[in-house]
């Protein structure tokens, strides 16, 4: 890897900067850039608040999922409602309002829900070259759903004979841990020539049971332990004693990853590309509705569980260097497809109740680049076509018999198209000044039919809706000396509703129902980001902070209803209080973010990361918490790296979630929470990396060293207990 300061120089000499400016420019230390052709080419640029997780770092912490990554970082936060989850949370924002991207192809559709997702576990950490975080609306780079961030995955690419130096190389990685007897094996294999590169991965990962702490967190009690699970034995659910209730009993899941990389050159300039992806698993155990208690039989429900979460992504690019009025084109025509489904019986209920969905995503997009002296020019366009099949089936588990029941999502066609133009501008005005701006303009259009509905009559059978999108933005970057540079930005974000948002029925907790709502309209953002970095002219110490106040217009929420006159109806047979998606007005979310770094020496750096957020539903002058809000949190470590050997030492850490602060839309899941709320938490980690010789390296460490017992705000499932882990790396 190349030297901070001699790659950031070599950017700056291919925008055509003097020698005196290049002199003054002061970069900061990241590691690695992330590069893509709808960024500046490096992120020091932007005016926006980023973070970059590199390829060597997910190497080293050697987490058991993209999820785990994230969650550790201390850069944002992540909600759990299994062990096969995780839902990214930025800025307070989560699920359908936090864009995922997959090398540059979106994995939002037409389902993602406003509550709490696991797609993210789909991609595997050990075929990631690199994470991108963006904080605040990045609508006019991305698109719609961008309103919190973006989480941008860039995958490993297959590498030519310049770069990868022999015909073939590759890599194997194993890793084994306590907590859950986790098994994980990753393979991947380069083959190069001078024009033509092959890349094939493939990784296997069995995660059993988790175990929770034993030992009591002292800002709070006791609280998640599994006293007792249900088993269907000779075909009756009988509530079974666990011999160890620190083992969340009937949380363990398989993954199954495979990815292919094709790139060829041609002697006129022009690379091919082709990038198949696909991830799937065995049925995800639903760990937080299994613990539900009743009263009459102990657990409420004997069964419920998503089945194999499947994702297929099939890309091909052509990309040629000033293809189009002095512009690099890269265009992308994708096709992906998500199949997910959930299963569910209640204690003595026989009858399993089973919906699917299968979704089709079609995508085309162009997106080109122009360099000016000063500056680069970004702009193109994107086109996605998503379509939906929504079944419900229910079979009797002793005796077979299938019956029809009713679907998640209506029964008939339903379909979103998305087209979008985009242009950012980012311009070097003085030897100490940039600035950017951008715009995105679009239109979208959903459909939906209902076929039958017979199990739950409503006032209309189709539903459509066309919006017309648009954002903007524009940021400025100002260094007043060598030592101080201040950011500036303000940015609008959109989401337009999908399915759903607009149509589904949906029980998100026993006696609460969420109903259609075709009246709702796009959720629009405005935010303001100022910020500062602070750093000494050696480089050694480096101080930033980002202040954020986000508006929200038109902003969803899950609240209470009327559907025909009623708030409350009958659903599944348990009267159910009505709620729907509804625009409430106005929202607001403000909050810090901090960080600092300081090398101690050539070998030891000491790091520290501050995030806190605060958010409300604004209606009738009256203010009240707004969902997805986690309470502070961050990360404060020390690492040791030298040739050999790699230390870290570090400590994350959450604040308290009051009860008061809640919100009653349900998505913050006070029901698993303790009595008062989720209590403050913190947890002490070592992880160590040695090459044992030049191929080899070993990887090794322990987290939650007190064995804590604790759970992250909105989560259904305590977090692991003690856990040591072991893995070896070797590269050919």
């Amino acid at each position: 890897m190349k030297k901070t300061h001699t790659f950031f120089l070599l950017l700056v000499s291919m925008v055509g900067f003097s020698q005196k400016e290049k002199d003054s420019i002061q970069p900061t230390p990241l590691d690695e850039v992330i590069i893509s052709i709808k960024l500046p080419t490096n992120l020091a640029f932007l005016p926006n608040q980023v973070k970059a997780i590199t390829e060597k770092q997910i190497d080293f912490q050697n987490f058991q999922s993209t999820a785990e990554m994230l969650s550790n970082s201390g850069s944002l936060f992540v909600q759990k409602s299994q062990q096969g989850g995780g839902s990214p949370v930025i800025r307070g924002f989560e699920a359908s309002r936090v864009l995922l991207l997959v090398d540059g192809i979106r994995m939002n559709n037409l389902i993602f829900r406003a509550g709490h997702l696991q797609n993210v576990i789909t991609v595997d950490e050990s075929f990631l070259e690199n994470v991108g975080v963006f904080y605040g609306p990045t609508s006019t780079l991305f698109g719609s759903d961008a309103l919190g961030g973006t989480v941008a995955m860039t995958t490993k690419k297959a590498k030519f004979l310049d770069e990868a130096k022999n015909p073939f190389t590759g890599k194997i990685n194993t890793r084994y841990s306590t907590v859950n007897e986790e098994k994980s094996v990753a393979f991947q294999l380069n083959y190069a020539t001078t024009n033509f590169a092959s890349l094939t991965a493939l990784s296997y990962n069995d995660f059993g049971d988790l175990k929770m702490g034993k030992r009591k967190n002292h800002n709070g009690d006791f609280f998640g332990e599994r006293p007792f699970y249900v088993a269907t034995i000779n075909g009756v659910d009988q509530l079974i004693a666990n011999d160890d209730k620190y083992v969340q009993k009937n949380s363990g899941f398989k993954q199954y990853n495979l990815m292919q990389k094709l790139t060829y050159k041609t002697s006129s300039g022009f690379e091919h590309g082709l990038n198949f992806q696909f991830s799937t698993s065995t049925d995800i155990p639903r760990y937080d509705r299994l613990t539900e208690t009743s009263s009459s039989t102990g657990l409420t429900h004997a069964e419920w569980y998503y089945g194999p979460q499947q994702r297929v992504l099939g890309v091909y690019s052509i990309a040629k260097n000033k293809a189009f009025l002095g512009s690099d084109l890269k265009v992308n025509a994708a096709f992906q497809n998500a199949k997910e489904s959930r299963h569910n019986r209640r204690f003595g209920n026989y009858t399993l109740q089973n919906r699917e969905e299968n979704v089709n995503m079609y995508s085309v997009a162009a997106d080109l680049k122009r360099k000016f002296t000063k500056g680069e020019l970004f702009y193109g366009f994107e086109s996605y076509f998503e379509t939906l099949k929504s079944t419900a089936y229910s079979n009797n588990i002793n005796t077979g018999v299938e019956n029809t029941i009713s679907t998640r999502y209506p029964n008939g066609d339903n379909s979103m198209l998305r087209n979008d133009l985009y242009v950012s501008y980012n311009e070097r005005i003085s030897a100490k000044t940039f600035w950017n701006a951008g715009a995105r303009i679009g239109y979208t259009a959903l459909k939906s039919t209902i076929a039958d509905d017979q199990f739950f009559p409503l006032p209309f059978s189709s539903i459509s809706q066309g919006n017309f999108t648009y954002s903007g933005t524009l940021g400025i970057v100002r260094s007043t000396s060598n030592n101080f540079t201040l950011k500036a930005n303000l940015a609008t974000g959109f989401r337009v509703p999908n399915i759903d948002d607009l149509a589904k029925i949906f029980e998100s907790v026993q006696g609460t129902i969420i109903v259609p709502n075709e009246d709702v309209k796009p959720e629009k953002s405005v935010t303001a980001d100022v910020g500062f970095v602070i750093q000494s002219t050696s480089q050694k110490t480096k101080f930033e902070t980002t202040y954020f106040y986000t508006r929200m217009y038109d902003a969803l929420v899950t609240d209470e209803f009327f559907y025909n006159g009623q708030s409350v109806i009958v659903y599944d047979g348990t009267p159910s209080n009505v709620f729907a998606n509804q625009n409430k007005g106005k929202a607001f979310i403000t909050g810090i973010s901090s960080s600092f770094l300081v090398s101690l020496c050539s070998n030891v750096n000491f790091n520290a990361s501050f995030n806190y957020n605060l958010g409300r539903v604004v209606e009738d002058g009256n203010q009240s918490p707004l969902d997805h809000i986690s309470p502070y949190f961050g990360k404060i470590g020390l690492t040791y790296n030298s040739s050999k050997l790699n230390l870290d030492a570090y400590m994350l850490y959450n604040g308290k979630k009051d009860v008061k602060d809640y919100s009653n839309s349900g998505e913050d899941n006070l029901q698993y929470a303790p009595i008062g709320g989720m209590p403050a938490w913190e947890t002490y980690n070592f992880k160590l990396g040695y090459a044992i010789f030049e191929d080899a390296t070993l990887f090794a460490g322990v987290e939650n060293i007190l064995d804590t017992q604790y759970r992250v705000f909105a989560s259904g499932i305590n977090s692991p207990g003690r856990n040591f882990y072991g893995g070896l790396q070797y590269a050919f």
